[in-house]
């Protein structure tokens, strides 16, 4: 894991932040070269599909002329949605790093059995905790003021 990446991450999750956008960002990485990021826009698009991940998988996709993105990893500010660990499962990247967890126990189980539903394909391996702190802060920054309003 490397830490970089999370921090390029975070600051794609900020940019959603300032657009209010829930804060998510993502980066995908091959062999040490990042190869896209993004952040939600969800909203601004008035997409439900427009997610970081997605995002960022359409796009390097686009860039290796293929979608598979076996030899990648993706960096996410927050634990995947089912929605987004079934495209990053299917697009066969091989490592999700993510910062903080959704906080929703059904979410992470679903996600756990996405990501090994496929016993043909490679396993997707999840790891969590990368910059957690700075990646629940953000947020939970966001949320509150939220709720403020």
């Amino acid at each position: 894991m490397d830490k970089k990446y999370m921090e390029l991450a975070l600051r794609e999750a900020e940019k959603a932040y300032n657009e209010g956008e829930i804060p998510v960002g993502a980066v995908i990485v091959e062999d040490g070269k990042v190869l896209s990021f993004a952040h939600n826009i969800k909203n601004k698009s008035n997409s439900v599909i427009d997610h970081a991940e997605i995002i960022a998988i359409t796009e390097a996709s686009k860039i290796k002329h293929n979608w598979r993105l076996d030899e990648c990893d993706i960096y996410i500010t927050v634990e995947p949605c089912p929605m987004c660990a079934s495209a990053i499962h299917q697009s066969r990247i091989k490592n999700i790093y993510y910062g903080c967890s959704s906080g929703r126990e059904n979410n992470t189980k679903i996600v756990k059995e996405i990501l090994k539903q496929d016993e043909i394909n490679r396993k997707t391996i999840m790891t969590g905790g990368l910059l957690g702190k700075e990646c629940m802060t953000l947020i939970n920054n966001f949320f509150n003021n939220k709720r403020k309003k």
